[in-house]
């Protein structure tokens, strides 16, 4: 035998002893109900160029020349509230009266709309630290509320507008998810200066709250001036739990804090102690995530399942939120399955925002727990085709409450919601389901209609942008589960396929190294030493989280979890 026969001999040997290897049973899924009653695929299936939409949202909103009838959606806030240096608003929805410019010393605007636009732009590529000649990541940080001595970020910069709309200092979500937000940008956008004060300042004061409840959430906000809970006239949120456990968690990654990991943890088992759903807007899902991660990582064993299902299933307790969840069903001819909002609320009202942000902490679960990722994989098919009614080219005429407005923004800003019945009387929408609609008009006395199109609904399409590529194979979807998987291991790329069909499909899987495929669902290889476009299969009703390895990458099993050969966890027990 030759010195090259040889060579190829052992490098054949060595690929024939790697396939071979067992690696473990592969991972029984768990279902969540309500998700096994959608539909495996929409008969009104059809999925979107998100990424298309976020970039060119992007563009359209943050064009401070637009010549359009609208004119700029953006404008300069030079109040200097909390930092010393001029800050920007958008537009909540289409010429709300309330804001711009000219209204209220044009300081109303909202983190919660500003944020996930920026965040949105970051995922799907575009660099807002230095756009036009503005670094809008560090011009968001007047949003950091030290002037009140809250110390957290928060929709609003200051306490004067906060009675005009949206929640500032009396509703918890809106000023926990803020910071969520904010963490989230930092890791899209690393080394903005001032940013790690913010994220510590922000991390401190969510410890010393979850501190002062010890575990008792029953409150309707919380003061983080005086660090003290509060009960008004809106349901208590006991799941503002999982923000700050999300929070905390971002904030030991990057600060190494141990007290962060641990209170992360105390504010996951004050989630779990509730009784029954407290699901309230945004903020479940993120400890939903939180309590997956630890259980992977730190060998926790928190009840995910129970948590899922709090969620997809919604709040039925007349002190919460009753009716929040995930609906399922469809309106009319089309498939609403996947969106969140009010289930109950006249047969249903789905909001856009919503339902693309639950999508952030829920996909990513399935790289430690995947177990779920066939269900995760079924309602993202579901709620992402779904998402595209709230767009008013994307619904007919019929459907929607001003189609005379369909062009105005070229389809870059959707209605904020979809219900199955119009609520506002219009009498040629009697009978019809679904409905695109918004709730601008009724926020004020002489909104328009055009504010039933919203742009902090629109926002977070970058979110979809960033998970969601489709393959050759109509309605089996490649999702990214490192893109909003924040401050976490994403070493190697790592995608969830869901395949909805009867019957084992061939997909073309498209790399550009030469790399390993190596399903963590199956616990199997997929393929050796592959580049460009190859075929996979994926088994019928079933699904595949494959983990990209650098060709060659040698793995081994340590206490129940598969490693590579440099440490890095690619499959948990």
């Amino acid at each position: 035998m030759n010195k090259i026969s040889a060579i190829l001999f052992c490098a054949t040997t060595l690929l024939s002893c790697i396939s071979n290897h067992s690696w473990g049973d592969s991972v029984a899924q768990v279902s969540i109900p309500r998700v096994d009653s959608m539909p495996d695929i929409p008969a009104s299936y059809k999925m979107l160029d998100w990424r298309r939409k976020a970039i060119d949202y992007d563009r359209f909103v943050f064009d401070w020349d637009n010549s359009g009838p609208l004119g700029p959606l953006i404008w300069k806030d030079d109040s200097r509230r909390n930092i010393d240096q001029t800050t920007f608003g958008l537009y909540t929805a289409l010429k709300d009266i309330r804001q711009g410019q000219h209204a209220n010393n044009g300081e109303f605007h909202e983190s919660l709309n500003v944020l996930t636009a920026i965040l949105g732009a970051g995922l799907v590529g575009i660099d807002k630290t230095n756009q036009d000649g503005y670094n809008y990541v560090r011009m968001a940080q007047n949003y950091f509320n030290a002037d009140n001595g809250w110390n957290i970020v928060m929709n609003n910069t200051n306490p004067h507008v906060a009675q005009l709309g949206g929640g500032y200092g009396r509703d918890w979500w809106y000023d926990i998810l803020p910071n969520a937000l904010y963490y989230a940008v930092c890791d899209v956008f690393p080394g903005v200066d001032g940013a790690d004060a913010i994220q510590k300042s922000i991390a401190e004061q969510f410890v010393k709250a979850d501190s002062v409840l010890n575990g008792n959430y029953d409150y309707s906000f919380f003061d983080y001036k005086n660090m003290k809970g509060h009960v008004s006239h809106i349901p208590m949120q006991q799941d503002a739990a999982g923000g700050h456990a999300y929070v905390l968690l971002c904030a030991y990654h990057k600060f190494g804090d141990t007290r962060y990991l641990a209170h992360a943890k105390s504010a996951v088992e004050a989630l779990l102690s509730q009784k029954e759903s407290r699901f309230y807007e945004a903020l479940l899902p993120l400890g939903i995530y939180t309590a997956a991660y630890l259980n992977a990582t730190q060998h926790t064993q928190y009840d995910v399942a129970r948590l899922l299902n709090w969620v997809f299933d919604g709040c039925s307790s007349l002190t919460g939120r009753t009716g929040w969840g995930i609906i399922v069903g469809k309106w009319g001819e089309y498939d609403v399955s996947g969106l969140q909002g009010s289930i109950t609320d006249g047969g249903g009202y789905a909001f856009l925002m919503n339902s693309i942000k639950p999508a952030w902490p829920l996909v990513p679960i399935v790289k430690y727990q995947p177990q779920y990722a066939t269900a995760i994989g079924k309602w993202m098919l579901n709620n992402a085709s779904a998402c595209r009614l709230f767009y008013p080219l994307e619904i007919d005429d019929m459907h929607q409450w001003a189609p005379e407005l369909k062009n105005l923004t070229h389809n870059n800003i959707a209605y904020e919601g979809l219900r199955k019945f119009d609520d506002y009387g219009k009498a040629s929408l009697r009978g019809v389901s679904p409905v695109a609609i918004g709730d601008g008009p009724k926020w004020i006395a002489g909104n328009p209609t055009e504010s039933m199109f919203s742009v902090y609904s629109s926002s977070p399409v970058g979110i979809l942008g960033a998970l969601i590529d489709t393959t050759d194979i109509e309605g089996i979807l490649r999702i990214d589960c490192n893109a909003t998987d924040f401050y976490a291991d994403r070493t190697y790329k790592t995608y969830l396929y869901y395949n909805p069909y009867d019957e084992n499909r061939t997909v073309v899987y498209k790399t550009e190294a030469h790399c390993d495929l190596f399903d963590i669902v199956a616990k199997e290889y997929v393929l050796h030493d592959v580049t460009g476009n190859r075929e996979i299969e994926l088994p019928a009703h079933a699904s595949r989280v494959i983990v990209e390895l650098p060709a060659g990458t040698r793995l081994r099993e340590q206490d129940g979890q598969i490693l590579t050969d440099s440490g890095h966890v690619i499959a948990y027990r």
